[in-house]
C-alpha cells in the first residue's frame, strides 16, 4: 500500500505546484509600485512618496522628468513635488527653511543643458 501512495503523492504535488504563489519582487512594506500607499519615500521603487496636501494619503509616484515641478529635499520622508529623475537637478530654493515650510519647489533641469531655456 505504501508503494501505491508514493506515486499518487508525487502526482498531487506536481499538479498543485503551478497553483502555489510565486515569490513577488515587491513586499508589503518595501519596493512598492506607482500608485500604492506609502508612508516614506524609501518604501517606493521610484524613491518618491507623494502627497497632494497635508491630510491626504501618500502614494508612490514616479520621479519628476525634465521641466516638471520638483522638490530638492524633504525632511519628512514624503514629497508634495517628487524629486528629479537621475541626471537632472532641481533648480529651487535649497535652504533649510524652504524644506521645513515646504516652499522649496522648483523645476527639473538638465545640468548639461547650457542654453538655460526650457
Amino acid at each position: 500500500m505504501a508503494n501505491a501512495l508514493l506515486p499518487r503523492l508525487l502526482l498531487a504535488l506536481l499538479l498543485l505546484a503551478p497553483a502555489l504563489p510565486a515569490p513577488h519582487e515587491r513586499g508589503l512594506i518595501l519596493n512598492l509600485d506607482t500608485g500604492e500607499l506609502c508612508m516614506q519615500s524609501f518604501q517606493c521603487k521610484s524613491g518618491c512618496c507623494h502627497r497632494t496636501g497635508g491630510l491626504s494619503m501618500a502614494r508612490c509616484r514616479p520621479k519628476a522628468a525634465e521641466s516638471q515641478d520638483c522638490s530638492p529635499l524633504t525632511l519628512y520622508g514624503t514629497y508634495y513635488k517628487c524629486p528629479c529623475e537621475s541626471g537632472l537637478t532641481c533648480d529651487a530654493d535649497k535652504s533649510l527653511v524652504g524644506s521645513i515650510i515646504n516652499s522649496n519647489f522648483g523645476v527639473c533641469k538638465d545640468p548639461r543643458d547650457s542654453s538655460g531655456s526650457r
